[in-house]
This record gives C-alpha cells, sequence and structure tokens, in this order.
C-alpha cells in the first residue's frame, strides 16, 4: 500500500491512498464468505450459494462494507505509521471504482492538532489587582448573613418605606385597555429589589395602608413581551398589608448559629473566607489577562473538531453541576445545541489557551513529577475533607490522572510566566477602568 501525506493547512492534511488488488481481493473474498453463512437464497442450502449468485444479489452491500473496512483500516495505520496527529474522523473526499480484481484508490482529508512555537510570552507586561479586603466587605457580609436569618412578620406601620415587603393588588392598562397578565391580589413586592418594572417600587413608597394609587411607568425597550415593550402604562394599584423583615441581633447568640463563640470569632472567619474568594478571583483574573496577552502575541488556527470536543466536556460538566442542584438545561431555557452556540467563543479561547500553554511548557522542559503528584494529591484530600482513599481511587484512571496532570501542568506555565512578567499591581478600579479603555 502506497499512501501519501500533504499539508492542506495547519490543521488540515490530506491522505491518498494506493491500495493493491491482492488486498481488495482478499476483503472482498472474507466479506463474501462471512455473507455466505448467513445468506438465505431460494434453492440453495444455507452455507452452500456460489459467490457468483451472492455477487448478483448482494453486490452493493458488500462492497459497501469493504469499502467501508479498507477506510478504516488504511487510514487508521497510516495515521499511526505517519505520526499524523488526528484530532478528527477521517472524511472521504474523493475515491475510484472499488471492484473484485481492481486496485484501489482513495483520498481522505483529516483535522489535525496544529504545531504551535510559542513566542514573545518572556517578560509579559501585566496588570494586576492589588489584593485588598476591607472592613466594609466584612460588615456587608455580616448584614447578608442577618437578612438570611431575618423573619418577616406584620408592620405596625401604616405608611410603605424602602425594603418593606408590600402586599398590593394591582391592575395595568397600555392605552386604556388591561392587558394579560397585568393583574394580581395579594402580591408580595419587596420595595427597592427592582423586580419590577423601573420606576414602579418607588412610586409605592409612602403609599399608605388601604390607600389606591395611579402609578405611571414605561415598560423598558428590551422587555420580554414584545407588544408591552417600550410603551407606558398605567397601574391602579391598593396597598393591603405592610410586613418588613425583622434581623437578629449581632450577639453572641447570632455567632453561636454559625457555629463561633462571639461575633469577633465571626468576623475573622467572614474575613478569612473573603480573603481566600478575593485571592481566588484575582488569580483568576490575572491568569486571563496573560492568556489574552499570549493569544495576541501568538494568534493560532485551530480545528473545528477541537472546539466541538472542548464544548462536549463543558456541557458536560455544566449539565452534571445542574443536576447536582435538581435542575436540567431545559429549566434555563436552553438545549445542548443552543449551549454550544452561546459558548463557543469561550470554547475556541479555552483550546487556544490550553495550546499556547502546552507548547511553552515543552519550549521550557517545565515537566510535572512523580513525587509533585503525589502533594497535589495531598493537598487535595486536605481541602476537600474526603480520606486518601477516596481521592487516590477518583484520581486511578488515566482520564482523571491526565486531566489533573495537565491541570497541574498550565499552573506551573502561569507561575513560570508570572516569575519572568513585568507586574503593575493597581487596584481593582483603575484595573476596571485600563480594562474598559481597552475595549
Amino acid at each position: 500500500m502506497n499512501v501519501k501525506v500533504e499539508d492542506i493547512s495547519n490543521i488540515k492534511k490530506k491522505l491518498s491512498f494506493d491500495i493493491p488488488v491482492d488486498t481488495v481481493d482478499e476483503e472482498f473474498s472474507k466479506a463474501y464468505k462471512k455473507l455466505a453463512k448467513t445468506a438465505k437464497v431460494p434453492g440453495f442450502r444455507p452455507g452452500k450459494v456460489p459467490r457468483s449468485v451472492l455477487e448478483r444479489q448482494y453486490a452493493p452491500q458488500v462492497e459497501a462494507q469493504v469499502f467501508e473496512r479498507l477506510v478504516n483500516e488504511t487510514f487508521f495505520k497510516a495515521l499511526v505509521e505517519h505520526k499524523v496527529d488526528a484530532v478528527s474522523a477521517p472524511e472521504v473526499v474523493d475515491n475510484g471504482q472499488l471492484k473484485p480484481g481492481q486496485p484501489f484508490a482513495y483520498e481522505a482529508e483529516v483535522e489535525v492538532r496544529p504545531e504551535v512555537s510559542a513566542k514573545d510570552y518572556i517578560g509579559l507586561e501585566l496588570k494586576k489587582e492589588t489584593f485588598c479586603v476591607d472592613d466594609k466587605a466584612v460588615e456587608e457580609r455580616l448584614d447578608e448573613m442577618r437578612k438570611g436569618q431575618a423573619k418577616v412578620e406584620t408592620s405596625d406601620r401604616k405608611v410603605a418605606q424602602m425594603g418593606d415587603i408590600a402586599i398590593i393588588d394591582f391592575e395595568g392598562f397600555v392605552d386604556g385597555e388591561a392587558f394579560a397578565g397585568g393583574k394580581a391580589e395579594g402580591h408580595q413586592l419587596e420595595l427597592g429589589s427592582n423586580t419590577f418594572i423601573p420606576g414602579f417600587e418607588e412610586q409605592v413608597v409612602g403609599l399608605e395602608c388601604g390607600q389606591e394609587k395611579e402609578i405611571e411607568v414605561t415598560f423598558p425597550e428590551d422587555y420580554g413581551n414584545e407588544e408591552l415593550a417600550g410603551k407606558p402604562a398605567v397601574f391602579n394599584v391598593s396597598l393591603k398589608e405592610i410586613k418588613e423583615r425583622i434581623l437578629p441581633e449581632l450577639d453572641a447568640e447570632f455567632a453561636k448559629e454559625a457555629g463561633l463563640e462571639s461575633i469577633e470569632d465571626l468576623k475573622a472567619k467572614i474575613r478569612e473566607s473573603l480573603e481566600a474568594q478575593e485571592n481566588d478571583r484575582i488569580e483568576k483574573d490575572f491568569r486571563e489577562r496573560m492568556i489574552d496577552a499570549l493569544l495576541e502575541a501568538n494568534p493560532i488556527e485551530i480545528p473545528e473538531s477541537m472546539v466541538d470536543s472542548q464544548l462536549d466536556y463543558m456541557l458536560q460538566n455544566f449539565q452534571n453541576r445542574m443536576q447536582a442542584q435538581g435542575m436540567r438545561l431545559e429549566d434555563m431555557g436552553i438545549n445542548a445545541e443552543s449551549f454550544k452556540q452561546i459558548y463557543r467563543e469561550m470554547g475556541a479561547r479555552q483550546v487556544k489557551a490550553s495550546l499556547i500553554l502546552e507548547a511553552i511548557a515543552l519550549q521550557e522542559n517545565l515537566k510535572i513529577e512523580e513525587d509533585e503528584i503525589q502533594d497535589k494529591l495531598d493537598e487535595i484530600v486536605e481541602a476537600s475533607g474526603a480520606t486518601k482513599e477516596v481521592v487516590m481511587n477518583f484520581y486511578s484512571s488515566d482520564e482523571r490522572r491526565r486531566a489533573l496532570v495537565s491541570q497541574m501542568a498550565e499552573e506551573k506555565v502561569v507561575a513560570f510566566l508570572s516569575g519572568k512578567a513585568k507586574i503593575e499591581m493597581v487596584d481593582k478600579d483603575a484595573l476596571e477602568n485600563a480594562g474598559t479603555a481597552e475595549e
């Protein structure tokens, strides 16, 4: 068998095959022998049907089977022998006639993993956010915790104010006509939650229990109902009752509910949690900025099949997380196809990022040693609270171990590049302003 490999582009190759007649005849012979064992032809006993008779009745089906077998066997053998790093199934683009007693030729194209040679990655000029967790953030988290434990009670006040839960009856009109879905009784509306049409909640503030009022608003231009979008409306509103959230006191009892002895202990725990979250957010943002700089300096063409594989991986992870919460894709108004459309650009970027980081790892000989893997597994044990046996079993499969090593390799490259980069530390506002200017 003769095989010729040609580069169509950096991400696609064409393989041309010339298969000798003896190989073709051998495959036809195998196919007809197998068919003879099961074919039922009137006038012949099972297994005794002459090949000439089978050829008259089954030639098209046998030719299709032989074609598929020849392509599969020769193509994948050629990939190995010629070291073609294919990332997609072959697409036969041209083929000759396949008949017994004749050689067979065909051409197939396949997408391949691009060969990436990274450049300009030493001395990257990057901005990084200065770490900061202030007392205000701690107090805000405390307030969130108090609101989460608040009790909703009927208020003694008769006048609604921001933060109240107003129990209202309402009916809406556009051009003097009531519209579908614009009427409700006993509706609970938290004033200040911005869940209603802009301007509505502010006009409920100041109403007294039992009072009725006409509230004039305009539906947003991007409102979900096109028949109402951008139109002015009038709502007849009646305030029936006022409820308010009673926040628990910040005392030792409140701290004990969170498993701590005092409010000071609780504040310290909150600060520790916020610091971990902020550090993680800052590092992720910095990594993204680094990737942006690398991809700008190293444009990469990637095969669509690699993007498709990444999207399949992303979709599976997303579905697993939703399933853990008792939800499905359809609950968010999307399906697998629309998910892939929405996240295609992100998937492509992730593929490019992985390729450029892998190239740098190879060029700088940054490898993951066995002792580093063991240290990482120990970290996972400590962070997850699971037993070492459980963690080791989880990463015993080749696929999960490769994924872990790949993640560790990328982390090592990022650490290497950070050590070589020119980093300017800036506060959050300056970083956001710089991002806006770049856009």
